[in-house]
Order: structure tokens, then C-alpha cells, then sequence
């Protein structure tokens, strides 16, 4: 294989996981397989970011060929390492590994291996999504919070909600909470959509009352007036309270 490409374009890399670990045993095997240019580094292959791989993968050009001593060396996983010689091979380089035959794209099983590797990095990825499906379904069903945490706590949200309905503007409520306008506008739009849902859904149990044809003492009940959430952006009171939502008749009093 080393006949078939100039020496300057044999490119080696080696890693190890620790610093307790040497790369001597690694280094001398790619000296011998004819690399002279050879990426090093001391992280765990878990890593994508890797500063020396990300380097050699950036300065790949057609014709160079990327030797390692064994394909643990280069990624941890499947995905990953399908990931890494996909970058090669489409930079037209070509990929091998000392202690795997098998895995040489300037050969038609190394070529065929790929496309396997291709199909298990798949079913790979297929796995981690479900299991992070599943991970993120059970804490939602023991009330574990996803994503960030909110910048302002429960009470503040509810102090901020009437603050805003006496009049006070986003510029206020931000130098008041130390947060940004962004943030205070979120957390009041949050808090209006739910009471919107809670009223829409009012709305429905007085509609469901209203058309049922059992005596009722609430049988006759007229919808007046919609809250006002246009307020709540623009500056101005929520302009609403719970005497204007609904007007209830006794069908004994008339």
C-alpha cells in the first residue's frame, strides 16, 4: 500500500485516552507503515471535538491516505467512526487501519464495509433517539423540568403578571427583575395564554351546560365579554375581572 502514495501524503494519527497512557507503541507503528506526518493528541475518543483530528480532517486533499494502528484509535462508536471516514472519503482520501484489514477504502471490502458501517451507524442513531425519547418521557412524568431553567421563579412571574396589569411597562419590569425585555415579554405571554386556554375552556363547560336538557340552576348563562389579553403586550391593564366573563340567570328568577 505504502508504494501507492508518496510518503508526504501518508498521514498518520494516534491518540490515548489519558495522559497516563503513551502513544510510543502507536507512533513507532505508523513511522513503520511509512507516515511521516502524524496527528497526536491525549483525549478520549468519546470526544467529536477533537482539536488534532478536526486539523487533519480540515487539511485533507485528494489522494492523501489516513492510517491509524487500530480504528478504536480514531472513534468509540459506529456513528461516530462512520461519521470520521465519511469526512475522509469525501475529501477523496482514502482510509486504513493496521490491525483491520478489512477496513482499507482503497479496497472493494473496505468499500463494502463502509456501506455496512453506514447501516449500522443508522440503526445506532435509531437507538440513542429512542432511548433519549424514553429518558425524556419518564421525567417528564415524575414533573422534572426539560430544557432551561426559567429566569424568573413562579412568584416573580405571578408579581411581574400584576405589576403589568397595573400599568407597568416591559422597560420597568426588566431593571425591577434584572432581566432583559425579552424575557420579561416571554414569562407575561406564558402566563396569558394559560388563562386564555382557562377561559376557552370555560367556555366549552358553559356551552356543554347551556345545551343539556336537564333542569339546572345554572340552565340559562350568557357569555358577556372575552378577556382582554391584547393589554398584556402593549402596555395597557388585562382589562378584565370575573363579574364581566359570564352573566348566570336562576331560571327562577326572572
Amino acid at each position: 500500500m505504502t508504494g501507492n502514495h508518496p510518503q508526504e501524503r501518508l498521514i498518520g494519527y494516534a491518540r490515548v485516552s489519558t495522559y497516563g497512557q503513551t502513544l510510543d507503541s502507536q507512533l513507532e507503528q505508523l513511522r513503520q507503515a511509512g507516515c511521516r506526518n502524524i496527528y497526536r493528541e491525549k483525549v478520549t475518543g468519546a470526544r467529536p471535538d477533537r482539536r488534532e483530528l478536526n486539523r487533519m480532517l480540515g487539511k485533507l486533499s485528494s489522494g492523501d491516505l489516513v492510517t491509524v494502528t487500530r480504528i478504536d484509535r480514531l472513534a468509540r462508536s459506529t456513528f461516530d467512526l462512520f461519521g470520521i471516514v465519511k469526512r475522509i472519503v469525501d475529501a477523496k482520501a482514502q482510509f486504513r487501519s493496521l490491525a483491520e484489514p478489512w477496513a482499507d477504502t482503497g479496497t472493494s471490502t473496505g468499500r463494502l464495509m463502509l456501506a455496512v458501517l453506514g447501516g449500522l451507524a443508522d440503526v445506532e442513531r435509531d437507538l440513542i433517539r429512542t432511548r433519549t425519547a424514553e429518558g425524556r418521557n419518564r421525567a417528564k412524568l415524575k414533573g422534572k423540568h426539560m430544557g432551561r431553567p426559567p429566569s424568573l421563579t413562579p412568584e416573580q412571574q405571578e408579581e411581574a403578571i400584576r405589576r403589568r396589569a397595573r400599568g407597568a411597562t416591559l422597560h420597568e419590569l426588566a431593571d425591577s427583575y434584572d432581566r432583559s425585555i425579552s424575557t420579561m415579554r416571554r414569562a407575561h405571554r406564558s402566563k396569558t395564554s394559560a388563562v386564555a386556554r382557562l377561559f376557552d375552556h370555560l367556555v366549552g363547560a358553559v356551552k356543554s351546560v347551556g345545551g343539556t336538557s336537564r333542569p339546572s340552576a345554572f340552565a340559562t348563562i350568557r357569555l358577556t365579554t372575552r378577556p382582554n389579553l391584547a393589554g398584556c403586550s402593549t402596555g395597557r391593564s388585562a382589562g378584565f375581572a370575573p363579574s364581566k366573563i359570564l352573566s348566570i340567570k336562576s331560571p327562577g328568577r326572572r
